[in-house]
């Protein structure tokens, strides 16, 4: 299968990515202000792709990013390895008194009408100061590299990691690899970054270079400054408006062969409704509504598009693509933390129509 896409068949790397590495700190149902304990996940939306896909779908992949000699740095850099990935850090020196740190992420799961609540400590964090040059895309890349993933979360961060994430499309694509964006629009990260006005126009730049873009309805129009659709969607799973502004898309970016996101409705904190869709090559698919009972839903977007791209790497119907995806997307929120769990024989068993009966 093409998709439009023109994807090498094999390469040293199936995947790399270029983002921030975080570590959330998670103290399940209990709020902050009353925990007492905590779990840490490693993450970062980036790396959450690399790591579902060498982790569950055992593909090569790795992760440029920033990474800090002390314990923190140490403790992320070991979860990096345990999934899999391999590793392409610019290293910092930390001084103990103003860092640099490796971004914390604080986010309780919260509990049936009560939301989970999501806080940052991304003070002086050592990937905000990745520039273009920090990293050797020829070396990274010389045994031949498939597929290239960034994120708006990263482009947020600083006017130079912007800068890096065109510099590294650049050298991906010289490469011969599809590059892909996942829009990830966060309106609180841009507001200390120049504002929606520089959101637009940092993000339409980096677009300007990719193949394959996730993002949804909002995405589109507060990251791309898209006008919003004519035929507004009858609920959170009706596609039409997502598929309303595709040509809008395409028009601006007649580059782009791929735009694909996931639909949630939320009827609690626990209990969704989990679908996906995505316009490919100029043909829509849309991924069969399921209900979530959901555990910890960070990373189910990531989920998504690790699933969606390991369809389109191993030359899967495209169909089948977006099922793999909303399969894996919809695995993952019941599983803690922001990385898989799964293993790929459950991803496809729940993509062709499987239960939760007891496997024996």
């Amino acid at each position: 299968m093409s998709y439009g896409l023109n994807i090498r068949p094999r390469g040293a790397l199936d995947l790399v990515s270029l983002g921030a590495l975080v570590h959330r700190l998670d103290p399940g149902i209990i709020p902050f202000r009353k925990a007492g304990q905590c779990q840490i996940h490693v993450s970062g939306g980036e790396f959450n792709v690399a790591a579902n896909l060498a982790d569950c779908f055992g593909l090569a992949t790795g992760i440029a990013s920033a990474m800090v000699d002390y314990p923190i740095g140490d403790l992320i850099a070991e979860r990096v390895k345990a999934m899999g990935v391999k590793p392409f850090y610019k290293r910092f020196r930390h001084d103990g008194v103003t860092g640099p740190n490796m971004a914390a992420v604080y986010s309780d799961r919260g509990q049936g009408v009560r939301a989970p609540v999501v806080f940052y400590n991304r003070s002086n964090e050592a990937a905000a100061r990745l520039k273009p040059g920090d990293f050797d895309w020829g070396t990274i890349f010389s045994g031949g590299v498939r597929w290239f993933h960034s994120g708006g979360i990263f482009a947020a961060l600083s006017e130079t990691t912007s800068e890096l994430i065109i510099e590294g499309m650049q050298a991906a694509r010289a490469a011969g690899a599809v590059v892909s964006f996942d829009l990830n629009y966060r309106a609180k990260l841009w507001s200390f970054s120049g504002g929606p006005e520089r959101a637009v126009a940092v993000l339409r730049r980096i677009v300007n270079n990719v193949d394959v873009l996730v993002g949804n309805e909002e995405d589109l129009q507060m990251g791309l400054g898209m006008p919003g659709p004519e035929v507004a969607a009858k609920s959170k799973l009706d596609p039409s408006a997502f598929f309303g502004m595709i040509d809008r898309v395409v028009e601006r970016h007649p580059q782009i062969k791929i735009v694909a996101t996931t639909l949630r409705e939320v009827h609690s904190t626990n209990r969704h409704s989990w679908g996906a869709v995505a316009w490919i090559d100029g043909q829509t698919y849309v991924a069969p509504a399921c209900e979530c009972d959901v555990l910890d839903r960070v990373g189910g977007g990531d989920g998504f598009a690790s699933g969606f791209f390991y369809g389109l790497l191993t030359g899967e119907p495209p169909e089948e693509a977006v099922k793999l995806g909303w399969a894996h997307g919809a695995l993952l929120t019941t599983f803690p933390g922001d990385t898989t769990m799964a293993t790929v024989e459950q991803v496809r068993a729940f993509a062709k129509g499987g239960s939760a009966r007891i496997q024996r």
